[in-house]
């Protein structure tokens, strides 16, 4: 099990503070990038490093339903956004691109930015700071999407099985 870095934010975060509408022109993911979370910490990007993960509040996600916000994030190398409750639609729009969220209530308060956690998906538990914490794991098809990279990849995957 990896250990991760800490980039813990608050509640409320939408999409546009994920990443701005005056960036979607960008001709790609790769080109937004360094520009994530901008007006809440324009270091962000200069200070998170492949592998590192998000731990935030409620409500995660919440405003546009832009496919950009998630994408963002998985092209940075997070390697999973941890927050006590999540926006339906990114949730969803997570999912499909294959990008791990963890709904877990518990551990918000007890973190600090900079410090390390670790998960473990199969156990649906997280760690940090010597306690652990449970939480709900995901349906096994919804695994599989994420495990595979995606929704395009997980039926791209089905289709090749079903062909043999």
């Amino acid at each position: 099990m990896n250990t991760h870095i800490i980039h813990k934010l608050g509640d409320n975060i939408d999409t546009d503070q994920i990443i701005a509408s005056q960036y979607l022109m960008l001709p790609d993911i790769e080109s937004m990038k360094p520009y994530a979370f901008e007006t809440i910490n324009p270091e962000f990007t200069e200070k998170f490093n492949y592998g590192d993960c998000i731990v935030a509040g409620k409500n995660f996600g919440c405003g546009s339903s832009r496919e950009q916000a998630p994408a963002v994030l998985k092209a940075m190398g997070a390697s999973a956004v941890i927050a006590e409750s999540f926006a339906r639609i990114f949730f969803r729009n997570s999912i499909n691109i294959g990008l791990v969220l963890i709904q877990c209530r518990q551990i918000y308060n007890d973190v600090e930015d900079n410090s390390e956690i670790s998960f473990d998906m199969k156990k649906s538990t997280v760690y940090s700071n010597g306690k652990t914490y449970a939480f709900s794991s995901y349906p096994q098809y919804v695994s599989e999407i994420i495990s595979t990279g995606g929704l395009i990849e997980s039926i791209n995957r089905r289709l090749k099985e079903t062909e043999k």
